[in-house]
């Protein structure tokens, strides 16, 4: 079996991170007794749910204060693991997935990505989250998670194009230099 070339370290580095992450996403409702955080409804940037979390284990409360903070985790918005909800609305759980299947992808396949790609990869979510916030249209949790997978990947991908960027112009430096 042929181990496949891996494009660049920062790339694997930011997969891991992403990796890692959506796992403690995922695996944090499951480190919690079942049906012990069903509402955890609030606002971005402020601490809605501190009481709640107090007792729970260090890494689900790590998870989940971070969660608390960075997300409004409205519940009619977020999906629910072991009864609890997730530290994340769907939206946030489907941005997870796209960075990380997306970084995974880009960590061995070197590509060219079109920057208006990048642009349209985020129209779905900006038209999605846009017209909710406007109007009183209200999404559902799998367009939600869908949009979010979308914007995601199309970061990672970006992000990708970037390194390759910026490898090929090292490359070209140390070539400049070594013919002279």
């Amino acid at each position: 079996m042929r181990i496949p070339f891996v494009t660049s370290i920062a790339l694997l580095f930011a997969f891991a991170l992403c990796l890692i992450w959506l796992v403690l996403v995922v695996a944090a409702p499951f480190l919690v007794p079942s049906g012990t955080l069903t509402d955890l409804s609030g606002s971005v940037n402020v601490k809605d749910n501190v009481e709640q979390f107090r007792g729970l284990d260090p890494l689900p409360k790590a998870v989940y204060s971070i969660g608390d903070v960075e997300c409004h985790q409205i519940r009619e918005r977020s999906y629910f693991l072991n009864d609890n909800e997730m530290p994340f609305c769907a939206r946030d759980f489907g941005l997870f997935i796209g960075l990380a299947g997306a970084f995974g992808l880009v960590v061995f396949y070197r590509f060219r990505m079109n920057p208006v790609l990048f642009v349209l990869g985020l129209v779905p979510l900006g038209l999605d989250g846009g017209i909710q916030l406007v109007t009183d249209y209200e999404s559902n949790n799998p367009l939600r998670l869908a949009t979010g997978i979308i914007a995601g990947a199309a970061l990672a991908l970006i992000i990708g194009q970037f390194v390759f960027i910026m490898q090929d112009d090292k490359r070209k430096a140390a070539d400049r230099s070594d013919r002279a």
